[in-house]
């Protein structure tokens, strides 16, 4: 592969911004106190998201994900029936969607078992809109990078492999071209569409270029 292959464009940011008219975005929310689900459901929907079932319950959330398959589920970790690291894991392993957690513990073996169970993101209450909309921002890009990979590979090795180096290459054109998380994975994903090459290929170009010594 030549160095022009993937040249990085100066319009990049540009082409990474997302559609004006993109189609609004579904949730479903699951947490057992009532009041602090409303005030979910309020922020959610001002901020432009349909949610589509607010649940009080890990097993409710767990059907409601599979029936709905929302763009993002958010919550509690404590729940009656199921608990929602549990139902987070259920939610993970048929891919449903992706889970941002809510706890009022700030300890690290939790947040651990979240993440373990296949959360993309988590918030400690008390929270704020403006803590609670970027969690759900970098859980349904997390997810979106992850299932697209996951769809290009089939081993698993190779999997693991070219999501490190895309991570990589996210890192590279953040700092250098000023790009965004999800603004970079656009761009990897882009590239790789209009010069029909895979994003490992794309990814390991960027780095190329990018990375400078000790890149590897």
């Amino acid at each position: 592969m030549t160095d022009d292959t993937t040249s990085l464009p100066d319009d990049a940011q540009d082409d990474a911004r997302p559609e004006e008219d993109a189609p609004r975005r579904t949730a479903v929310v699951a947490e057992d106190e009532s009041l602090i689900r409303m005030d979910i459901v309020e922020t959610l929907t001002e901020a432009g998201f349909d949610v589509v079932a607010a649940v009080g319950d890990g097993e409710s959330a767990v059907e409601k994900a599979r029936e709905l398959r929302p763009d993002v589920v958010v919550m509690d970790v404590k729940m009656p029936q199921v608990d929602g690291v549990t139902a987070a894991e259920r939610i993970g392993e048929d891919n449903l969607a992706p889970v941002v957690m809510l706890t009022a513990f700030s300890q690290a073996e939790l947040v651990e078992r979240a993440r373990d169970a296949g959360a993309m993101a988590y918030v400690v209450k008390p929270f704020t809109p403006a803590d609670l909309l970027p969690a759900i921002e970098i859980a349904i890009s997390r997810h979106q990078q992850i299932t697209q990979l996951e769809s290009e590979i089939a081993d698993l090795g190779e999997r693991f492999e070219t999501r490190k180096r895309v991570d990589r290459a996210k890192g590279l054109l953040q700092t250098n071209m000023g790009l965004s998380e999800p603004e970079a994975f656009r761009w990897i994903q882009k590239t790789s569409m209009d010069r029909r090459l895979t994003m490992r290929e794309v990814a390991d170009a960027v780095v190329d270029q990018l990375g400078g010594p000790g890149k590897e």
